[in-house]
């Protein structure tokens, strides 16, 4: 698996942050949709967000939950802070954190969701662990994710991967290795976006 270093992380969404929405916005958006599509049936009474990014995701979710969202990257932060700054009445803290390793107490969250986030984490397994571990046990975990496997995927890995080696994307990550492997409860897999290319991992958190 490609190495991916947390300032790595840090230096390509800096560069990615003015220009995100615009390119990976529209393309993504299908399986933010159905994810808090899924967050809107919930109905949690907190829920983390996992790699908030711009906060394209905010004004889906329920405007009575109580939504945290961290993101490794400022840059990124600057851009959701503006788009909560416009949802007046709602609940939503933003912080700049690393979520291999966050500073919220055991049990903190009814709901976390981690929306095109395992695949760019320095350390799949850490922050898995720390997913489990800030999720109260029996709440939910969605995992939004490309994963290996499909035709369509191994012909675009294979497109993608000089790209991706130098930005710190893996085109190449196992659903097996990487979710399969866990010791969780996985409830529901849906194909999402553009041929299926992505999933949509309901996971509850035994």
């Amino acid at each position: 698996m490609n190495k991916i270093s947390t300032q790595n992380v840090v230096s390509t969404y800096r560069r990615y942050a003015p220009v995100y929405d615009f390119v990976f916005g529209a393309v993504l958006e299908p399986g933010r949709r159905h994810l808090t599509r899924e967050v809107g049936v919930l109905r949690p009474e907190s829920l983390l967000e996992v790699g908030v990014g711009t906060g394209l995701t905010l004004f889906r979710y329920p405007e009575t939950t109580r939504v945290v969202g961290v993101d490794l990257s400022e840059d990124m932060l600057s851009h959701a802070r503006h788009r909560a700054g416009r949802l007046q009445g709602r609940d939503i803290a933003l912080h700049a954190m690393d979520a291999e390793c966050m500073n919220f107490p055991d049990d903190s969250f009814d709901c976390v969701t981690v929306p095109y986030v395992l695949s760019v984490t320095p350390n799949p397994s850490r922050l898995v662990a720390e997913l489990k571990r800030v999720c109260k046990p029996g709440g939910t975990i969605y995992l939004l994710n490309h994963f290996s496997g499909s035709r369509a995927w191994w012909l675009l890995e294979q497109a993608v991967k000089p790209i991706a080696d130098k930005i710190g994307f893996r085109s190449d990550f196992h659903y097996e290795e990487h979710v399969l492997a866990h010791d969780w409860e996985v409830q529901e897999v849906r194909a999402v976006n553009l041929l299926g290319l992505s999933k949509l991992v309901t996971i509850r958190n035994a």
